[in-house]
């Protein structure tokens, strides 16, 4: 160096290239990893473009997105990304797992910190060290969680199940919810300033529904995977009327439904040097619907005698109904059923008398 002022400079610099080559061999991986994110459209492209800019940022991140648009391959492109790519990727389901087991599994436990607790166990957290952590259906956490998880990711420090050691951690939280955690707020089954440090920027991932333009590529992308698997040779592509049919389609459960429906449409179609002429999105539609349809109508012979009764009688008759479904659906307990009516005990109670449904 010519000049001691020089090398802050220098130093920079090599900070900078340190940062290219992580991100490259990032992209490296991502590139060779057998599950990527698949498309072109403008919404697809914006939303990547915000999460490429947010990798490099240790801060918290919030996806939001319907079920089926991707947010675990949006957790793995953030940490892959990032300088954390070397460091551990560690996911968890908030949904499947119960408040105690979650707590567990989050933080660790000590050993005698519950029945059948012998030995210290690390948690996710501990896992996660200097990487990155994914917590998907964040919103089902309990409120005693959030204040732990809060204090976390305020200070990066944590106590273990049954322990009393301040334990300090360096990991990326990445939350995920399908659901508007604002209103979760407002009903009181989320905490406001959780919400506010997880909250440094929100991802919104486009439902299918918004790209459009990517569903003849995915479809394809499916359907040369599912060819492998059935032992077909080639994949003959979709006609015009198929790939018509897909676009039209409003996909409520986004790119996993269209997987499923394209997957099941090649399963069941038995001509593979053809092009598949029709996509079974609805596996539950009979195929006798029509034959029904077409059918002349069953005379219903109790509709008849049924408009010939009085008012009184069609009114005692339809009491009567609900009376019994709601006894029914409650154990034959009164109370609850009169709940479920918004009816009073007692109304219930003369009513059941009234009919004689004791």
């Amino acid at each position: 160096l010519k000049s001691p002022s020089a090398f802050p400079v220098y130093l920079g610099n090599i900070y900078l290239l340190i940062g290219f080559f992580s991100s490259l061999c990032g992209k490296i991986y991502l590139m060779r990893s057998s599950e990527s994110i698949i498309g072109h459209s403008p919404a697809l492209a914006a939303c990547l473009d915000q999460v490429s800019r947010l990798a490099g940022i240790h801060r918290p991140v919030l996806l939001q997105g319907e079920r089926g648009t991707g947010k675990e391959l949006v957790a793995q492109r953030l940490h892959y990304l990032s300088p954390r790519w070397e460091a551990p990727l560690v996911k968890v389901n908030c949904a499947t797992l119960s408040d105690n087991l979650l707590e567990s599994e989050l933080f660790g436990h000590e050993p005698g910190a519950f029945t059948g607790a012998t030995r210290m166990r690390k948690g996710r957290f501990e896992r996660a060290e200097g990487g990155t952590l994914f917590l998907d259906e964040i919103a089902t956490m309990s409120l005693p969680l959030q204040e732990k998880l809060l204090r976390l990711v305020e200070y990066g420090e944590f106590e273990r199940l049954g322990g009393q050691a301040t334990l300090h951690i360096d990991v990326r939280v990445i939350g995920a919810s399908n659901l508007d955690l604002r209103t979760h707020v407002r009903a009181g089954r989320f905490r406001a300033d959780l919400l506010d440090r997880l909250s440094f920027d929100v991802v919104h991932l486009p439902p299918l529904r918004h790209r459009t333009e990517d569903i003849a590529e995915l479809a394809n992308h499916f359907a040369l995977h599912m060819c492998a698997e059935l032992g077909w040779e080639l994949f003959a592509g979709f006609t015009e009327m198929a790939l018509q049919q897909l676009e039209r389609h409003a996909w409520p459960g986004n790119v996993r439904e269209l997987k499923s429906a394209v997957e099941r449409s090649l399963f069941r179609w038995d001509r593979p040097t053809t092009a598949v002429d029709k996509v079974i999105i609805d596996p539950f539609e009979s195929p006798h619907a029509s034959a029904d349809a077409a059918a002349p109508p069953v005379p219903d012979t109790t509709a008849d005698s049924r408009h010939t009764k009085d008012f009184q009688s069609l009114t005692r008759d339809f009491e009567i109904g609900l009376l019994r479904r709601a006894l029914s659906e409650n154990g034959r307990n009164q109370r609850r059923a009169a709940a479920a009516l918004g009816l009073t005990y007692d109304q219930m109670r003369g009513m059941v008398r009234k009919y004689s449904l004791s």
